[in-house]
């Protein structure tokens, strides 16, 4: 069996020890020969990268582990799999993203709303740029993004590299949502078979199907109009996860038809979810006094005692399974199917061609084979119409460096809505984000 060659980007992510301990435990079903992480930070990755020499010493000692902040190091001819994670401005532009919204008195939150225009503008140069460095050194290796806002980076680099066939971008929430339905079901969430449409945290399941082809939606339902939800892995989670997984019984028993991803939340509910955010507290705050907390302590305890055998830091990891898993689908040309990000081309008939659609798909050695939607109920076509032409918008306003597109963005946003109000934001964010963004004229 071959051994592949993997790059991870971003190895200082909090995400990383998850990675690295799912691919230990899969070393049977995706051995690796070589695996080099790769971040500018070096302080941040050093925590990991020590954690990972004494993970893999006792798990995986035949493994040949590096890291470094050296791109000649880092991208090389023979790469199979570049796995990508990277948070351009770090936590301190993440902050920024939050809070400056909160405090002009609209939704601030990582991915959605003018927080996720300001992230998603900041991620396209070193996405665009990450790309160019791995096809400088190889044409072959499969790139595979959890770079967020995925929705947004997946418009831009399919405009840059559209005859690229080997960029394949994912997102770990459909995976998160499947697992959590699973343990209400007492079901293994890779003994599903989903039907789901939309974009990037932007989308619904319509169907669940059991391996006998029960559909298991309407019992779903049920379930969590009756007692709530909550993710699967909810004694680790922040207790703003748990406040966003909770709002779902709300977007079920106002909208039944189907179940929804979590981060509808802010597009239906904004008025209600701005009411219980904290501009002095986000969860930027939350996840470094807590999740990082947690994980770097563990980490550094790790590295001093050398043994990683009581280690508590990973637990029911969906980040770090699911880009394997996908990985071994590509490798192997196993065929099996996941939720991933693709552009439309028909897919979804009544949406434009172009919108990259986050659809189930049968994922072989020759990219994604995406199972067709068809249309789509009215009500959910244009809410997706609306949020596809602010990401569109957002990625028109880099290209172009256009300040007239980026007001358009913000102000078809649901999370806005008001021009005068996109407007304000939009002056705060640009001061903030000066070394990052192109200039908007």
């Amino acid at each position: 069996m071959k051994k592949f060659n993997v790059l991870i980007v971003g190895g200082g992510s909090t995400w990383t020890p998850g990675l690295l301990k799912a691919i230990c435990s899969r070393q049977d079903t995706f051995p690796i020969n070589r695996l080099v992480m790769y971040d500018i930070n070096y302080e941040r990755q050093k925590i990991i990268g020590e954690f990972a020499k004494v993970l893999f010493k006792e798990e995986y000692p035949d493994i040949h582990f590096s890291y470094t902040t050296d791109k000649e190091e880092a991208f090389t001819e023979d790469i199979d799999f570049v796995f990508v994670q990277m948070r351009t401005g770090g936590y301190e532009m993440r902050e920024k993203d939050e809070k400056i919204p909160l405090k002009l008195g609209v939704i601030g939150q990582e991915t959605c709303g003018p927080g996720g225009f300001a992230y998603g503008m900041r991620s396209i140069r070193d996405m665009i740029q990450l790309v160019k460095d791995v096809r400088s050194k190889t044409k072959d290796a499969w790139i595979l993004n959890y770079t967020n806002p995925a929705a947004i980076v997946a418009i831009a680099l399919q405009q840059m590299f559209p005859d690229d066939k080997r960029i394949l971008n994912i997102c770990d929430q459909p995976e998160n949502l499947l697992r959590s339905y699973g343990r209400l079901l007492n079901m293994n969430e890779r003994d599903f078979d989903p039907v789901y449409f939309g974009l990037n945290h932007f989308g619904w399941f319509t169907h669940l199907y059991d391996p006998q082809g029960n559909d298991k939606l309407p019992e779903l339902r049920e379930m969590i109009l009756k007692n709530g939800f909550r993710p699967a892995d909810y004694e680790q989670r922040d207790k703003s996860w748990l406040e966003t997984y909770a709002m779902v019984q709300q977007m079920v028993r106002d909208f039944p038809d189907y179940l929804p991803n979590t981060y509808l939340q802010y597009y239906l509910y904004p008025d209600k979810v701005l009411k219980k955010l904290n501009p002095d507290f986000t969860r930027a705050n939350e996840v470094q006094a807590g999740r990082e907390k947690r994980v770097f302590e563990d980490c550094v305890r790790v590295a001093e005692t050398g043994t990683a055998k009581d280690s508590n830091v990973v637990a029911n990891d969906a980040h770090g399974e699911f880009i394997l898993i996908v990985a071994e689908s590509i490798a192997y040309n196993k065929g099996d199917n996941f939720i991933v990000i693709l552009k439309n081309d028909g897919i979804i008939s009544n949406l434009p061609d172009d919108a990259m659609v986050e659809v189930a798909a049968s994922i072989t050695s020759n990219g994604p084979r995406p199972y067709a939607v068809g249309e789509i109920p009215t009500f959910y076509k244009g809410l997706i119409e609306g949020q596809y032409a602010y990401e569109k918008l957002t990625v028109e306003a880099y290209m172009e460096g256009s300040y007239a597109k980026a007001l358009q963005a913000l102000t078809l946003n649901r999370t806005v809505v008001s021009a005068a109000k996109a407007r304000e934001v939009l002056d705060a964010l640009i001061e903030a984000n000066k070394e990052y963004w192109p200039e908007l004229r």
